[in-house]
């Protein structure tokens, strides 16, 4: 594929994406970024995420960072900006994270590479994948103890669909109940 079908598909992927995370709530904005970010064009800001379309490298990342904001509780999101703090709270986020994004990459008929590429995740992307179709579902009893998303058993026992399946895509249990 040449350069410019390869942005073309990055931007066409990138909308589709900002729609979703718009539609479920997050904030998201779209400006360009002066020096470097963890993620070249991502960034969150006042519990949003800033994106800078020309300088995103991966569109996947923007889903994966959105999880991150998504998992926490609402009060928790507002209170991120810049890089996350190595707190349990976000290590917990960060596998909630890979559950999430696998989520919306099936809800928005995306492969799972696209959150999953080959350059992230230190050389694991293709384990990751593989778990998941394997119904490996690393993050999910996290998920489901946020009230965002169930395994057969308990999705069963509520009379609701599960995993990948989300009940909600944003974490609706408040600090204090976490």
């Amino acid at each position: 594929m040449n350069a410019s079908l390869s942005f073309n598909k990055n931007q066409q992927t990138i909308a589709t994406i900002v729609n979703f995370l718009q539609e479920i709530g997050l904030e998201v904005l779209l400006e360009q970024h002066k020096g470097d970010s963890f993620l070249p064009g991502i960034r969150i800001k006042s519990g949003g995420l800033s994106i800078d379309p020309s300088q995103v490298l991966y569109p996947g990342d923007i889903l994966h960072e959105a999880g991150h904001l998504a998992t926490v509780p609402y009060a928790v999101r507002c209170e991120l900006d810049g890089v996350l703090p190595d707190i349990d709270l976000h290590r917990g986020a960060e596998l909630m994270s890979l559950s999430w994004s696998y989520a919306a990459c099936l809800k928005l008929q995306f492969a799972p590479e696209v959150v999953f590429h080959a350059d992230g995740y230190k050389g694991e992307a293709e384990h990751l994948i593989r778990n998941f179709e394997e119904g490996i579902y690393i993050g999910l009893p996290m998920l489901q103890y946020r009230q965002m998303a169930y395994d057969e058993k308990n999705a069963a026992i509520l009379n609701v669909e599960p995993f990948p399946y989300m009940q909600n895509w944003v974490c609706i249990k408040e600090e204090g109940d976490i």
